[in-house]
C-alpha cells in the first residue's frame, strides 16, 4: 500500500463519509473592538474611533458561519462538489443556481470530515518572529505570530496570513522551510501534485507561487544547506534522497541522487542536516522495494531523463515486482555529499530506540542532539548526534500533559531555545523549552479548532470496507 503524507496504516472505524456539502467559515476580527487608525503627515498613528463587534466576547476571534458570503467559502463550496458541477460558476467563482440545484440532489446522508485545519509541517522564523505551518485538511499554509497562545476559552487562534486556493498549487503538503534571509516559504507536495512550491514572505490568499520545481511523486521532507545552496528532499515510494540547487525550478534535474539497497533507505520521511559535522540524517518508516535503473530516453511527463544523474528519473514504475519488504523503523546517517548506492555511516535502529514511524527531525549542533517527531509513538525522542545501533534516547517528551499526539512536524528555534511540535491528531502546535522531557506541559499552544472538537485523523483515505457483523465501516487511511 502506498504511503502518503498522511497515509496511515491504522484502520479507522467511521460512518459513511463524503466530501460534498461541508463548508467552513471565514475569520473575523481578533478582539472586542474594531479599531481604525489614520496617520498624520508626520507618520504618527492616532485612534479615530472604535466600536464593539456584534456577537463577540472579546476573548479571541471566531470562525463565522459558512453561510457568510466570501471568496473563501465559495472556494470550499466549489471544491466540495463534483468537478462537473463545481466548474459551473459565476464571474466571482460562486456556484450558479443550476449548480446548487444539481448539488442538492447529490447530498450524502451523513458526512464525516474534519473541517478544521490539521497541522503537519512546521518552520520557525525567529528573524520575523513568526511560525509557518502547512496543514492537510484544507490544503493551506498558515502563518502565526511566534508568541501566539490560544486561550482555553477561545475557539481557535487566527493566523496572521493564510495561503490557500486553486492558484497556490497546494495540496498534501508535508514539510516546510523558511529562507532565513528572504523569508521565502518552501513547501513540498507529497501526493496528487508533483511539485515543490515557493512563496514570497508576504504572500497571502489565493496567489500563485513565485517559483515551482517539479519533483518525484511522494516527496516528503525538506532540508536546505544555505552554505552550499543545496536543497535535500526525501522520496517515500522510491526510497531516495534527491538534492537540487536551492534555486532550482521547472524541469531542472537534481545534482545528486542517493538511492539503492546499500543505502538502507526505507520509506524515508524526515531529513535534517548537522552543520557542525556536515552530516545528513534521514528517518525511515521501514517499507522498501528494489528499484531497477531506468533506460535513458526522451522526456517523461514533467521529469527529464538523461539529466546526468544515475537512475534518474525515479518512479514507482521502476520497482522490481515482488521485491517489497518491511524493515524496522530507523534513522540513517550519511555524509552530506553522499550519492548513489552509498551505505550509511551509522544506523539508529532497535527496540531501545523507541522509534515508531519517526517523521520530522531537527539537529541542535551546539548541544549535539537530534530531535525526532515519533508519530505513532506520540512522543518526541532526543538522541545524541553520534548515537548508533540500538541506542536509547537521552530523553523522551511524552504524556497527556504534553498534548503531543501523532506528531508529524518538528522545528527548533535556536534563537529563543524553544522546541515546536505539530500534532496532527488534536489540531495543535505545542511549544516547549528545548530541554523539556517527560510529561511536561507546553509553554504555549496554538490551536486550530475548538477544544472539544475531535480530530478524525482522516488524511487522504483510499479504500473502504463494510463490517456486516459490527455494522461498521473501515477506512484505510
Amino acid at each position: 500500500m502506498m504511503k502518503l503524507c498522511r497515509l496511515r496504516a491504522r484502520i479507522l472505524l467511521v460512518a459513511f463519509f463524503a466530501l460534498a456539502g461541508v463548508g467552513l467559515g471565514v475569520i473575523a476580527s481578533t478582539g472586542p473592538n474594531l479599531e481604525m487608525e489614520a496617520h498624520t503627515r508626520s507618520g504618527s498613528p492616532r485612534l479615530i474611533a472604535y466600536e464593539p463587534l456584534p456577537g463577540m466576547d472579546g476573548t479571541m476571534c471566531q470562525w463565522v458561519p459558512a453561510s457568510v458570503t466570501s471568496p473563501y467559502v465559495a472556494v470550499l463550496n466549489q471544491e466540495s462538489m463534483p468537478a462537473s458541477i463545481g466548474s459551473q460558476a459565476d464571474g466571482r467563482g460562486n456556484p450558479t443556481a443550476e449548480a446548487r440545484a444539481a448539488a442538492a440532489q447529490l447530498q450524502p446522508e451523513r458526512v464525516i470530515r474534519d473541517v478544521y485545519p490539521a497541522f503537519s509541517g512546521i518552520a520557525v522564523d525567529p528573524v520575523r518572529n513568526e511560525v509557518v505551518m502547512t496543514e492537510e485538511n484544507l490544503f493551506s499554509i498558515m502563518v502565526y505570530d511566534r508568541l501566539e497562545n490560544t486561550p482555553p476559552q477561545a475557539t481557535m487562534s487566527e493566523p496572521k496570513r493564510m495561503i490557500r486556493g486553486m492558484k497556490t498549487e497546494i495540496e498534501f503538503q508535508c514539510s516546510v522551510y523558511v529562507d532565513p534571509a528572504s523569508g521565502d516559504i518552501y513547501a513540498t507536495n507529497n501526493d496528487t501534485l508533483g511539485k515543490l512550491v515557493v512563496f514570497s514572505r508576504d504572500a497571502r490568499g489565493d496567489v500563485p507561487p513565485t517559483r515551482e520545481l517539479y519533483t518525484p511523486h511522494t516527496t516528503f521532507g525538506i532540508a536546505v544547506d544555505e552554505k552550499s545552496q543545496e536543497m535535500f528532499l526525501t522520496i517515500q515510494d522510491d526510497a531516495a534522497v534527491v538534492v537540487y540547487r536551492k534555486m532550482a525550478e521547472g524541469d531542472e534535474g537534481p545534482i545528486r541522487l542517493l538511492q539503492g539497497d546499500r543505502t538502507l533507505l526505507a520509506d524515508p520521511h524526515g531529513i535534517a542536516l548537522d552543520s557542525e559535522s556536515d552530516l545528513l540524517f534521514v528517518s525511515n518508516w521501514g517499507s522498501v522495494n528494489t528499484h531497477r535503473a531506468p533506460k535513458t530516453g526522451p522526456r517523461i511527463g514533467t521529469l527529464l531523463r538523461g539529466s546526468g544523474v544515475e537512475n534518474w528519473p525515479v518512479g514507482r514504475n521502476y520497482t522490481v515486482p515482488g521485491s517489497g519488504r518491511f524493515l524496522p523503523p530507523s534513522i540513517t546517517v550519511y555524509p552530506r555529499t553522499a550519492s548513489g548506492d552509498t551505505p550509511p555511516l551509522r544506523v539508529i535502529q532497535g527496540p531501545q530506540s523507541q522509534l515508531d514511524w519517526p517523521t520530522a527531525m531537527a539537529v541542535h549542533p551546539e548541544r549535539g542532539e537530534l530531535f525526532v517527531a515519533n508519530d505513532t509513538g506520540d512522543s518526541v525522542l532526543v538522541f545524541r548526534t553520534n548515537a548508533e545501533g540500538d541506542a536509547a534516547p537521552t530523553r523522551v517528551l511524552k504524556g497527556p500533559n504534553t498534548l503531543i499526539k501523532n506528531p508529524t512536524g518538528l522545528a527548533l528555534d535556536l534563537k529563543n531555545n524553544e522546541l515546536w511540535v505539530t500534532n496532527f491528531a488534536n489540531h495543535t502546535a505545542t511549544v516547549f523549552p528545548i530541554t523539556a522531557s517527560g510529561d511536561t506541559p507546553p509553554l504555549r499552544v496554538i490551536r486550530s479548532a475548538p477544544l472539544d472538537q475531535p480530530a478524525p485523523i482522516i488524511g487522504n483515505p483510499h479504500t473502504i470496507r463494510y463490517d456486516t457483523k459490527r455494522e461498521e465501516i473501515l477506512v484505510a487511511n
